[in-house]
């Protein structure tokens, strides 16, 4: 893998993905001839946290995972990680990762990753409007006392 901000955007938003809604968009798409490098399996990683986003890293528990690496014919590389058990969903993934680094990777944008990226900030707007719903105001009231 490689240090692009860009890749690891488009992979991020592939892993978190909706399996149903990845798999509808990509239906529209022409999958290419590929091999596998690593076939999809499914393990489990290590979930690490630190208190307050700072403190020392500590392990929380461990999180099923699935992966994948493929190649297409033209040597273009492809990697998926999902959560949980779904092996499309990484297949899918590393299939849109491969053709991301391809002359593919314009069509791909506008069929898959935007509506994505639409539906991920949806969800994150109404997470955050049903938080929003909960929140408390506190004051405090000056009782003339010194």
């Amino acid at each position: 893998m490689t240090d692009d901000p860009a890749r690891k955007e488009w992979m991020g938003l592939l892993a978190k993905a909706k399996p149903d809604a990845l798999e509808g968009l990509w239906t529209r798409q022409r999958a290419p001839r590929f091999t596998w490098l690593r076939a999809p399996e499914i393990g489990a990683a290590m979930v690490r946290g630190r208190i307050g986003g700072t403190g020392a890293p500590f392990n929380l528990g461990e999180m099923t995972v699935t992966r994948c690496s493929l190649q297409l014919d033209d040597g273009t590389v492809g990697h998926g990680y999902v959560q949980g058990r779904n092996k499309p969903h990484a297949e899918r993934a590393a299939l849109i990762d491969a053709l991301m680094q391809t002359g593919a990777a314009e069509g791909i944008e506008a069929d898959v990753l935007s509506p994505l990226r639409a539906q991920a900030l949806a969800r994150g707007k109404q997470r955050a409007s049903k938080a929003a719903a909960t929140k408390v105001e506190f004051f405090t009231l000056v009782r003339g006392e010194d």
